[in-house]
């Protein structure tokens, strides 16, 4: 059995006039929001074999605060995640189907829907992911990645 875990990004700070939406930085209750993500990841004992983070400023402190309390992974920043359909995102994590242990930090409604399809078979079966919320997925080990694959084993929310 394998797990496939998704972290959505914690509160951020509304964007200022021009400013990229990638660099939306966390907000105040969103940097304790990611600390308490990681303090629950460790108190479930999840450690990664693998990171994938999005390259969005706001998922790159959610990851760094909560790696703070569960430690740290060998870590990618993958682009791609970045405004992912759920479609998106299980190519990306079936690219890594040979880690045991997968985290994945990024946005909705990409992993709300994510969470649903694998677990359900339908994207529209999800109510909603808040920020800094865990998915914890259970897949068979040998499982390609496909709707209605996987177990919902945990959710965690701030």
């Amino acid at each position: 059995m394998r797990e496939l875990v998704l972290l959505r990004h914690a509160h951020a700070e509304s964007a200022a006039p021009g400013q990229d939406d990638r660099e939306r930085a966390l907000s105040a209750r969103g940097r304790a929001e990611a600390a308490a993500a990681g303090a629950w990841l460790k108190e479930i004992g999840f450690q990664p074999d693998r990171v994938l983070c999005s390259s969005a400023r706001r998922a790159r402190e959610t990851l760094d605060l909560a790696q703070q309390a569960f430690g740290a992974a060998q870590t990618e920043s993958v682009d791609a995640i970045y405004e992912a359909t759920p479609g998106e995102l299980i190519a990306i994590a079936d690219s890594y189907r040979d880690v045991p242990r997968l985290l994945m930090v990024g946005h909705n409604p990409g992993f709300e829907h994510l969470a649903a399809l694998m677990s359900t078979g339908q994207s529209g079966d999800f109510r909603g992911m808040p920020a800094a919320g865990i998915a914890v997925l259970k897949l068979p080990s040998d499982a390609t990645l496909e709707p209605g694959v996987a177990k919902l084993s945990a959710f965690w929310m701030p």
